[in-house]
């Protein structure tokens, strides 16, 4: 069955309504200068407030590994998510400091870079949407059409919504990463939520 992760909470609001709906993840992002940037402090509270058996996931791009590690062993997160242009050393010292699973997301442009990105040494690839100058958060979606059938699984992320989430389940995914299509002017929205796990659930 496909799973969902619904990402960038950033209020209680946002885990009381993951709390009623119960998706598979949740994410919390730590990039800097995002629009739903928190930190680990913000993070622990909403984690406590949080059912345990919903996976959260930290999203970084280009933090310090140290940083990521010490999130990591806190309790905050189950599984990183690496945004940046980390590379194969990064992940393997990463691998080497904590046991987590580790999602490198991948800009797809093209079928070949899916296929390249199959070697990468994490667990699980999030094929997101290339846009010139910025690491995910798009809130576009690339053409699904052209993903290959492939061993690794991966998240599919950009412009997920409660109008093209039944299709976006028919092209292999091993999850659904939503964002901004959970939202409504820019806060998470309880109603959506509810929706888009019930979609992909089949209730």
């Amino acid at each position: 069955m496909t799973k969902i992760k619904i990402c960038g909470l950033t209020r209680r609001k946002d885990v009381d309504a993951v709390n009623i709906a119960h998706p598979d993840y949740a994410g919390f992002i730590f990039a800097k200068g995002r629009k739903r940037t928190i930190d680990s402090v913000e993070a622990a509270i909403l984690r406590e407030s949080m059912i345990s058996d919903i996976k959260t996931v930290g999203v970084f791009l280009d933090n310090d590994i140290k940083e990521i590690e010490s999130i990591y062993k806190s309790g905050i997160i189950d599984i990183v998510q690496l945004h940046g242009n980390e590379d194969e050393g990064f992940i393997t010292e990463l691998k080497s400091r904590i046991d987590a699973p580790i999602i490198k997301a991948v800009s797809v442009r093209t079928v070949q870079d899916i296929i390249d990105a199959e070697s990468i040494i994490c667990d699980y690839l999030l094929l997101d949407t290339y846009k010139k100058g910025r690491s995910g958060g798009t809130g576009e979606s690339f053409d699904w059409k052209m993903i290959p059938v492939i061993k690794k699984p991966f998240f599919l992320a950009g412009g997920i919504n409660e109008d093209n989430i039944l299709s976006a389940m028919k092209y292999g995914a091993y999850a659904l990463d939503v964002s901004s299509g959970a939202e409504t002017d820019g806060k998470k929205d309880l109603k959506k939520i509810i929706d888009l796990v019930r979609k992909v659930r089949g209730d």
